[in-house]
C-alpha cells in the first residue's frame, strides 16, 4: 500500500499528533512498552509508526513486523470463516446449533440457586448459529461471580494444553446456559464454538481452514495459532499493569506457550500476527469482502454481518448481561462478529457506522465504511480496559479528515 496522506484525504500534520500523544502519554512514562499504529483511507496509507520497545527486558525495539498476541481480534476472522460456509449453503443463521453439534440438543438454562443447588429449565427457544455469532447464545467466559461462571471454573472448562475443540464443546454442552438464547447479550466463549462449527462443516482443522481460505488469499504470512521458530525473534513480550503502575512481564516471548503448536485452535482468541497482516484483513473488509483479485466474503453478507442484530435494534446497554467485553455499551450495537457504532451522541465519539473489535492485550481496530477508513493499534498490555486507546485515537484521526 502506497503512503499518501493527500490521496487519503487526511492532514499529515494532524496525524503526526498520534506520535506525540503516544510518546508523551504512554511510552515515555512506561505505561506501555511500545506500540504500532496504522491509518489508511481510500486504500492509501496515511500514517504508520512503530514506537518504543517490543521487549523491555531485552531492550528490543518495536519492529515493523513485530508479532503480537491479537487475542479476541481472532473473533472477526473466525466469524468471516463461518460465514464463508454460510455462503456455500451449509447452514442458515436461524438453524439450531444442535443440527451441526447433536450433543447440544438438550441444553439447560439456569433458573436460580447457587452453584451447588442450581434450578434448571428448558430454553425458551433453541440456540441458533446467529446466537453464537452475536454472543446471544447464553454462554459465558467463566470469569464473573454468576453461579454458572462458578460451574465453568469448577469444571475447568479448558482451552489450554491438551484440549481440543471437540473436548471443549463436549464440556460446554454439560453445563447450563446463563440465560435463554436470544434474550440477552453476554460476551462469551461462543466464538470458540463457532470455530468448532467451521471444523464440523468444512471437514478441516481450524488452522488449516484459516490458512487456505483467509490467510493465504490475503497474504497474511505471519498470522497463525503459534509462532514459528524462525519468527520467534520478532515476538513481542506481554505485560500487565500493576497497582503501583509498573509493568509486569506475564508472557516471556522466549518461553511462551505460543512457541508450541497447540492442540486447541481458539477461534475466540488464539491467533498471533503482525499489524501488516491485520491491515490486509481490514482492507478486505473496507473493500466489501475483496482484496486484489481475491473475494473472501460476499459484499451483501459482510454488510449483514456488521449490521446491528440486537433485539429491537437496541444498543448493548439495553441487552447486555455482565460488564466485561471489548467495547463500551451505550450507543453500540452488535452484529455477527463485530460491534458497530450507532449513535455518536450516546457514545460521545464520532464514527457512527464503523464496526470493530479488540483484544485482551489492548489491540484494537476499526473499519469505517462511511469515511472509507481503517485504523489499527497494536500493543501488549493487559487488561484491555486499562486505557481508552480507541477513544483517544478516534479523536485525533477524525480531526485529520479534510474531504
Amino acid at each position: 500500500m502506497d503512503y499518501s496522506p493527500e490521496r487519503a484525504g487526511l492532514n499529515a500534520e494532524r496525524l503526526s499528533r498520534i506520535t506525540d500523544f503516544l510518546q508523551r502519554n504512554y511510552i515515555e512514562p512506561r505505561k506501555i512498552s511500545g506500540c504500532q499504529v496504522v491509518v489508511a483511507r481510500h486504500g492509501a496509507l496515511a500514517y504508520e509508526a512503530s514506537l518504543g520497545l517490543m521487549d523491555i527486558e531485552r531492550t528490543r525495539p518495536m519492529l515493523d513486523d513485530t508479532i503480537f498476541r491479537i487475542y479476541s481480534m481472532t473473533k472477526p476472522i473466525t466469524s468471516i470463516a463461518l460465514m464463508q460456509l454460510y455462503e456455500q449453503g451449509l447452514f442458515q443463521l436461524n438453524d439450531p446449533v444442535h443440527r451441526i453439534i447433536p450433543s447440544w440438543k438438550n441444553l439447560a438454562v439456569y433458573d436460580g440457586g447457587d452453584v451447588d443447588n442450581m434450578s434448571l429449565k428448558s430454553p425458551d427457544s433453541p440456540m441458533t448459529v446467529r446466537h453464537l455469532l452475536g454472543h446471544m447464545a447464553g454462554l459465558s467466559y467463566g470469569w464473573s461471580d454468576h453461579p454458572v461462571d462458578e460451574a465453568y471454573r469448577r469444571r475447568d472448562v479448558s482451552r489450554g494444553e491438551g484440549a481440543t475443540l471437540e473436548s471443549f464443546v463436549t464440556q460446554l454442552s454439560e453445563l447450563p446456559l446463563v440465560y435463554s438464547p436470544g434474550t440477552q447479550w453476554r460476551y462469551s466463549l461462543a466464538t470458540d464454538v463457532c470455530g468448532h462449527l467451521v471444523e464440523a462443516l468444512s471437514g478441516q482443522p481450524l488452522d488449516e481452514y484459516f490458512a487456505e481460505h483467509i490467510f493465504e488469499p490475503l497474504g497474511m504470512t505471519d498470522t497463525a495459532f503459534s509462532v514459528a521458530p524462525d519468527k520467534a525473534d520478532r515476538f513481542a513480550a506481554n505485560y500487565q499493569r500493576q497497582a503501583d503502575k509498573s509493568l509486569k512481564l506475564i508472557d516471556d516471548p522466549e518461553r511462551s506457550s505460543y512457541l508450541k503448536h497447540p492442540t486447541f485452535f481458539s477461534g475466540g482468541g488464539g491467533l498471533t500476527g503482525t499489524i501488516k497482516d491485520y491491515l490486509n484483513f481490514c482492507e478486505m473488509l473496507r473493500q466489501k469482502g475483496v482484496l486484489g483479485s481475491e473475494r473472501i466474503i460476499g459484499s451483501r453478507t459482510l454488510a449483514m454481518m456488521h449490521r446491528n442484530h440486537l433485539p429491537g435494534g437496541g444498543d448493548l446497554a439495553s441487552s447486555a448481561l455482565g460488564d466485561f467485553s471489548e467495547t463500551a455499551y451505550e450507543g453500540v450495537g452488535f452484529g455477527l462478529g463485530f460491534a458497530t457504532s450507532m449513535d455518536e451522541v450516546a457514545t460521545g465519539q464520532v464514527g457512527a457506522g464503523d464496526y470493530y473489535w479488540g483484544g485482551a492485550a489492548s489491540t484494537i481496530f476499526w473499519v469505517d465504511p462511511v469515511e472509507d477508513l481503517v485504523v489499527i493499534f497494536m500493543t501488549q498490555l493487559m487488561p484491555s480496559a486499562t486505557f481508552n486507546f480507541r477513544g483517544q485515537l478516534k479523536n485525533i484521526v477524525y480531526s485529520a479528515i479534510e474531504d
